[in-house]
């Protein structure tokens, strides 16, 4: 008797086990990190966001980061533009309020019906967000400040970000020609890398009086803004092989160009 009676509690609570287990992998019911994504905007002289090739290429690269990254409440987006000041120029922070209802024990039509309220409410905060992360690209830059292209200075808001302890996403819509024109600092429109061989070891170098920003393992994503025809001195590959190197020495995941 006591042998059955422990057989019916093993059962009892491996069913149990086995519930608890299809709730967390139920990507309805699931919790997960919040994303923090961060677009940077280069508003420096030499990127013509109004351009038609730019433009359309990057509102779509706009639409798609929104549709990836903006899922659940507490999900966040920071747009900086990039200049001579990109590290104080925050255009842009929303965070989502959408929020699904808790239909673990909820019945099939409670179910459909909570899924179709959290999806209209998150479909008008997209739209909203897109909205004024479209204004922010359109919008001109006519200080002094777009005479430099400070990418550096995006790093120190990228380490901000991994401290909150959320997953972030990081795109650059820039042609990531660094300019700076102080001492120690990089100028790609005056001295670009020669080539590949050289374009790593600057980052190298340069990655070891950076590695103070502690920037986690982001995924980043480079958007450049030139056209497949573009010639190799408006589009350098050892300019672009620089910033994969450099963010691969600083820590980051996946770093692709776009």
């Amino acid at each position: 008797m006591r042998k059955i009676v422990f057989s019916c509690v093993l059962l009892l609570t491996l069913a149990a086990c086995s519930s608890d287990s299809g709730k967390e992998n139920d990507p309805k019911t699931a919790k997960t990190e919040p994303i923090h994504t961060l677009i940077f905007l280069d508003k420096s002289v030499s990127v013509n966001a109004n351009k038609a090739f730019v433009a359309q290429k990057y509102q779509g690269a706009v639409n798609e980061i929104i549709e990836q990254n903006i899922r659940n409440k507490g999900d966040k987006l920071d747009v900086y533009f990039i200049h001579e000041n990109t590290s104080k120029a925050r255009a842009l922070s929303v965070t989502t309020r959408s929020e699904m209802d808790d239909i673990s024990s909820a019945n099939a039509t409670d179910r459909e019906a909570a899924q179709t309220s959290f999806d209209l409410s998150l479909g008008r905060e997209k739209t909203a967000i897109r909205q004024r992360v479209l204004q922010q690209l359109a919008a001109p830059n006519p200080s002094s400040s777009g005479k430099e292209t400070d990418i550096w200075a995006s790093l120190p808001v990228i380490a901000k970000a991994n401290e909150t302890g959320a997953t972030v996403k990081v795109y650059y819509l820039s042609d990531m020609v660094e300019s700076v024109y102080r001492a120690g600092r990089r100028d790609f429109h005056k001295t670009p890398p020669k080539d590949n061989a050289q374009a790593e070891e600057w980052a190298k170098a340069d990655a070891g009086q950076l590695k103070q920003y502690t920037i986690g393992s982001p995924d980043i994503s480079m958007i450049l803004p030139f056209a497949p025809n573009a010639s190799v001195k408006e589009n350098n590959p050892a300019v672009t092989q620089y910033w994969q190197t450099l963010f691969q020495e600083l820590g980051a995941g996946n770093v692709e160009e776009q």
